[in-house]
């Protein structure tokens, strides 16, 4: 496994790095490793080191991983003014819907034809989908692609405006949940506490509407790494990234476990039912 100081910035030399155009919308995607295929979101504010990091752990898992670029320079440590600058564009961009609740981001339908492209390139049962935060919700969305077996939402932040919103259509919505039912799926889905982006009251409009398809777990707020990034401390102030910039890469830790129930459970939905 190589290492990376997720204090610099990540020059992400061991991703290929892919032009990946559907319709008219032209994305850039890394892709690394060998084995099914999982989409792995960036939060906001783009592919930190943090980020890539969990993608390697993804990648050293087993799998193959594809890492797009939705937002932020590639592979930068987030700073509190470029952080604030790039959520400031992302939030008015006409891909996401960042206020209101029962929409679906238009970006989605690009990611569920990354995810269709990633099976169809890669094979075995299907594709894993884990959004975060900005993309949390993606990764359900993401589950009205056949191939996508494995939905996994970490921080789900969307709508900003509306704690026990959803980012995604009534209709959409609807359709997962018959999917989910019909495939026998079910959605893993985290969060801190105390977390101000992501609160409890948007688990629990997520357990209504999906009922035990939705299986969650909620960290206590002393499981979080206390000294992340400058946006992290500035911009979102509470605990917030349970597998990035607020894991602890260390033994007996809440936020590590948390990372390996989502590899094992990648590992059951895309490699032990091969």
């Amino acid at each position: 496994m190589t290492l990376h100081d997720t204090s610099v910035d990540d020059p992400l030399d061991d991703f290929d790095t892919r032009s990946v155009t559907f319709g008219s919308d032209t994305k850039v995607v890394l892709v690394s490793g060998n084995g099914p295929a999982v989409v792995v979101m960036p939060e906001m504010p783009g592919i930190s080191p943090h980020v890539a990091r969990f993608a390697r752990w993804v990648r050293d898992a087993g799998f193959t991983v594809y890492l797009p670029s939705l937002f932020g320079r590639d592979g930068a440590v987030p700073t509190t003014e470029d952080g604030s600058a790039v959520m400031q564009r992302a939030c008015v961009s006409a891909e996401f819907r960042a206020f209101g609740a029962n929409r679906t981001s238009p970006v989605t339908r690009w990611l569920r034809a990354l995810a269709a492209a990633a099976h169809e390139e890669c094979g075995g049962p299907g594709v894993g989908a884990v959004g975060m935060c900005f993309t949390g919700n993606f990764a359900l969305t993401m589950t009205l692609e056949a191939s996508v077996l494995a939905p996994v939402l970490c921080q789900p932040s969307l709508p900003l405006d509306d704690p026990a919103g959803l980012e995604i259509a009534p209709d959409d919505l609807r359709a997962v949940r018959d999917r989910l039912d019909r495939d026998d799926l079910t959605v893993l889905a985290y969060r801190f506490a105390g977390d101000k982006w992501c609160r409890a009251e948007r688990f629990a409009a997520y357990s209504a509407a999906l009922g035990e398809r939705f299986v969650s777990t909620e960290l206590p707020d002393s499981a979080a790494d206390s000294t992340p990034p400058q946006f992290f401390a500035d911009v979102v102030a509470s605990p917030h990234s349970v597998v990035t910039a607020h894991l602890i890469d260390a033994a007996g830790e809440p936020t590590l476990a948390a990372r390996d129930e989502i590899l094992a459970f990648l590992t059951e939905r895309l490699i032990s039912t091969r």
